[in-house]
């Protein structure tokens, strides 16, 4: 295996309808988590702490630039406040793949000083099917 930049990534996101968008011309950066809980368990004859691994989460946030063309990021996401549906993001790098089933609580709008209009959409895992890249 060679080590690789994340040059070259590509983001899809469902719009409400659930078809699948690739908006990755419309996002600068992003990130995702894939934590596991844990529950600390330890006893009274112990001198360090014991834990059991629980459920497993996936967390991202897009954050990109405004672009209202169709199918892109606003019509993706100009429909998180107004819909309550669970959206498939998969993102792509090497040919690797984490598809997810996620709730987008935010789409968020900042309009700079300088002029530069940006967004951002912070998602949680909805479907509770454990985050697995393939």
């Amino acid at each position: 295996m060679a080590k690789e930049s994340g040059i070259g990534m590509s983001i899809a996101v469902d719009d409400s309808s659930g078809s699948a968008r690739t908006i990755s011309n419309d996002i600068t950066d992003f990130s995702l988590n894939t934590p596991r809980n844990l529950q600390v368990v330890t006893g009274l004859d112990k001198s360090a702490e014991e834990r059991l691994q629980l459920l497993a989460d996936f967390t991202c946030t897009l954050n990109g630039v405004f672009d209202d063309a169709s199918n892109v990021a606003h019509a993706v996401f100009a429909t998180v406040p107004s819909s309550s549906v669970a959206r498939t993001v998969t993102i792509t790098v090497s040919g690797q793949s984490l598809p997810n089933e996620t709730f987008f609580n935010d789409y968020a709008l900042t309009r700079a000083a300088s002029g530069e209009l940006t967004w951002s959409a912070p998602g949680t895992l909805s479907g509770g099917t454990v985050p697995t890249w393939a």
